[in-house]
């Protein structure tokens, strides 16, 4: 069984300290590339599916030969909501 020792307990803050240091150094380095290629992956994705998209709609589109109008909106606007009667008031002095 071995004792903890004073020089033990340095030796242990001093490798932690250095690895803590190393690794601060290597993400500044490598953190930043990583990113940047996340970022860049996610974009393709996007616009992969985007692409995925607007060829389905255009093949569906594309597919039926009817052409459909809507002209309920065109022939009659749209009525105001009424809330009630309009009741005029008098003043009584």
């Amino acid at each position: 069984m071995q004792t903890a020792s004073f020089i033990g307990f340095i030796k242990a803050i001093f490798y932690m300290i250095a690895f803590y240091y190393i690794f601060r150094f290597l993400a500044k380095l490598f953190l930043p590339l990583i990113v940047k290629k996340v970022v860049e992956k996610a974009g393709e994705n996007m616009q992969k599916q985007q692409q995925y998209a607007q060829d389905n709609t255009w093949k569906k589109t594309q597919s039926k030969d009817e052409v459909i109008y809507n002209t309920a909106n065109a022939k009659n606007p749209r009525e105001t909501k009424k809330v009630g009667d309009y009741v005029d008031y008098e003043e009584i002095d």
